[in-house]
């Protein structure tokens, strides 16, 4: 058995693919530093990130593959799961296999509507997965305004899908500054009214929110906003008919990971 080891990095598996090719090789697993090794390895292969290498490998699959499948490998790599790196690696080496030659004529989805490929089938569940969680973070998250006119959210979604939806709240909220920011990986977006730009805090215990549920400190807080917060409470009491309660059905549609950040779940 052949196994390539990478740093963990998009650039680092598509170098995997780029060798792959170069060596004249078919690895069996693509394996993330830190992943334990199977037991019987003829071959383990340490791959070295080269960003030549993988721009090459994306500009060929931009020649081989059509706008969705692309946006699928890259939506994918954002659920962040490990299980997903040697489907993902096989799934683009099968991309290069299926249409050797590159000719533009030639350009076709085909392997990516293949879902009896267990490759493309794993590929294609998983970015449906994380598809899922951005229309859920569109629909759950809950700002609150500071008292500078920020308004603030804070978020810890199952995968890393801020990157894309972003562009939908700087639609929908073009008009006022804001900061999503997620607690579990440490970074969020800042709106400025202009311009989005991606932001850290060097010391997070010293911002004026809550990471373990969102809540902006009293001092920073707008003086209307506890008032808004409790108003939208009432509301989402009044509206619910406890003859027609279903616990069952509604943490289906709103899974009880995301009611801490949630007002209508709090207080």
């Amino acid at each position: 058995m052949t196994v390539y080891v990478f740093d963990g990095t998009m650039d680092g598996l598509l170098t995997a693919v780029f060798d792959a090719f170069l060596l004249k090789e078919q690895p069996e697993q693509l394996l993330a530093e830190g992943d334990a090794l199977p037991l019987f390895c003829d071959h383990i292969y340490h791959v070295t990130t080269d960003e030549e290498k993988a721009r090459r490998v994306w500009a060929g699959l931009e020649k081989k593959l059509c706008r969705e499948a692309l946006r699928l490998i890259s939506v994918s790599w954002l659920s962040e799961l490990r299980e997903l790196n040697t489907p993902l690696f096989q799934y683009i080496c099968k991309v290069f296999l299926d249409n050797p030659s590159g000719r533009a004529e030639r350009r076709q989805c085909d392997i990516s509507r293949n879902f009896a490929d267990a490759d493309v089938l794993a590929v294609t569940n998983i970015a449906r997965r994380v598809l899922h969680e951005q229309l859920r973070m569109k629909q759950f998250i809950r700002f609150q305004k500071a008292k500078d006119g920020t308004y603030l959210a804070v978020v810890s979604p199952d995968h890393n899908v801020l990157p894309i939806i972003i562009d939908h709240f700087q639609d929908r909220f073009n008009d006022q500054p804001w900061l999503i920011y997620d607690a579990k990986r440490h970074y969020g977006y800042y709106y400025d009214g202009k311009t989005v730009i991606r932001v850290t805090f060097e010391d997070e215990a010293a911002v004026p929110f809550d990471l373990r549920n969102g809540k902006l400190d009293a001092a920073v807080l707008s003086d209307n906003d506890q008032l808004f917060q409790d108003l939208w409470r009432t509301y989402f009491k009044a509206i619910c008919i406890r003859e027609r309660m279903n616990p069952r059905k509604q943490l289906q549609d709103m899974p009880r990971r995301y009611w801490k950040y949630m007002t209508e779940k709090n207080g």
